[in-house]
């Protein structure tokens, strides 16, 4: 029972009267009579505290924007497509409605019970974060397992332009190998261009470095002049935007009936490279599209030279036929001249001043420059190193014979 109740009960039963009342439960005689008309009002569910928010608040989220958010969220969510904040505030403003803050959107999915606790995630500003300057300056490149509907397991490749995000490729094989890496690559520069660089992990398909050799992507790249770039073993997070990318795809596929075949595979990855190019809105971009992000900007080009003509059937180059001979040199590397000096931008500044002339008397010894014939033995060449006793027999001989 509530003090308020208590005080107005031993009031209302004269046990005590209102003066002794009010300085026994800690109430002024004016709050005591204030809660008396109270009881006399309403009985004793007058005298529970009411709540003092206002009646109406015109800062408040509009019911429709609420229930507008909840259904995206949902609709969304069984499209297989991002169901975030950030997202469904893009979608409302495409359909202009008010657009609440992201933490107000937060909050209505949260009350809705839609939000599911994550474990707590490291930070982004503790990430080292790059992204290339132009379009086709590095194309990212990995692959994912799925399986068809009859368990067989098939292996999706994918190639991710770094600065616009945009999805360069995404077909499936059973399995991924060296050539299907090859063969695709070409096909996607013959659409959009030789790319300055790529970063892929240490995949026997993207590179053979620690099998001690070369596999025939490594063959292909310096041949187009393409820098290759691997991240380090166990450190997937420098090839982090296609790792996530991975996670869109998955959950793409996943709202998704099966496919039964690999074509049926590959008409669903062609029907979501469309939806990921031209219609979702990313993040990074600030909600363009990868389709406008990779047109609206001039391409890079490779650094190196390419190489005349068109590329040799067999990618490996041909081993030299005599192992005892040296390799041949590189076609486009500049003539060396080792006889010839450095060329140098300045000319070196002299240590010795203008007037400096060598003499035999500058070089330092334990003796005296007056000593003549004590240096002139000691600079002597010798065929081997005197024992200090003949030294020191030499020079006592010339001190005692000027």
């Amino acid at each position: 029972m509530s003090r308020a109740r208590v005080a107005v009960l031993r009031v209302v039963s004269k046990e005590l009267s209102v003066v002794e009342s009010a300085a026994a439960h800690g109430f002024s005689q004016r709050q005591l009579f204030r809660l008396l008309a109270a009881y006399r009002a309403g009985g004793l569910e007058a005298l529970e505290p009411r709540s003092r928010a206002p009646h109406t608040n015109p800062g408040q989220t509009p019911t429709e924007v609420r229930d507008r958010v909840i259904e995206l969220r949902l609709r969304l969510t069984a499209d297989g497509l991002d169901a975030g904040p950030e997202t469904i505030r893009w979608h409302l403003a495409q359909e202009r409605l008010r657009v609440p803050s992201t933490s107000t959107v937060r909050r209505i999915l949260h009350h809705a019970g839609l939000i599911c606790p994550e474990p707590r995630k490291r930070p982004r500003s503790s990430y080292t974060r790059f992204e290339a300057a132009q379009p086709n300056e590095m194309w990212q490149s990995d692959f994912i397992h799925t399986q068809l509907a009859d368990g067989t397991d098939v292996e999706i490749l994918n190639w991710l332009d770094d600065h616009s995000r945009f999805l360069l490729g995404a077909t499936a094989h059973t399995p991924v190998t060296g050539d299907v890496v090859v063969s695709v690559f070409l096909e996607l520069i013959d659409g959009y261009g030789t790319p300055a660089s790529t970063l892929t992990d240490n995949a026997r398909v993207y590179t053979a470095r620690f099998g001690g050799g070369r596999n025939a992507f490594e063959y292909l790249l310096p041949i187009l002049g393409v820098l290759q770039k691997n991240g380090h073993p166990g450190h997937p997070q420098t090839q982090g935007k296609i790792e996530r990318f991975h996670q869109t795809l998955q959950r793409w596929l996943r709202a998704r009936p099966t496919a039964r075949t690999i074509a049926e595979l590959q008409r669903q990855l062609d029907q979501f490279r469309e939806h990921y190019n031209e219609r979702r809105p990313h993040r990074a971009l600030h909600r363009r599209v990868p389709g406008d992000a990779y047109r609206q900007t001039p391409k890079a080009t490779p650094a190196g030279q390419r190489a005349q003509g068109p590329l040799p059937p067999a990618l490996r180059p041909a081993r030299h036929p005599r192992p005892h001979e040296p390799p041949p040199s590189r076609p486009h590397a500049p003539p060396r001249d080792r006889r010839r000096p450095r060329p140098q931008t300045r000319p070196r500044p002299s240590r010795r001043p203008p007037n400096h002339r060598h003499r035999p008397d500058h070089r330092r010894s334990p003796l005296g420059p007056s000593n003549r014939a004590a240096q002139e033995l000691l600079a002597q060449p010798t065929k081997r190193a005197r024992p200090m006793a003949e030294l020191h027999q030499n020079m006592t001989h010339v001190a005692t014979h000027p």
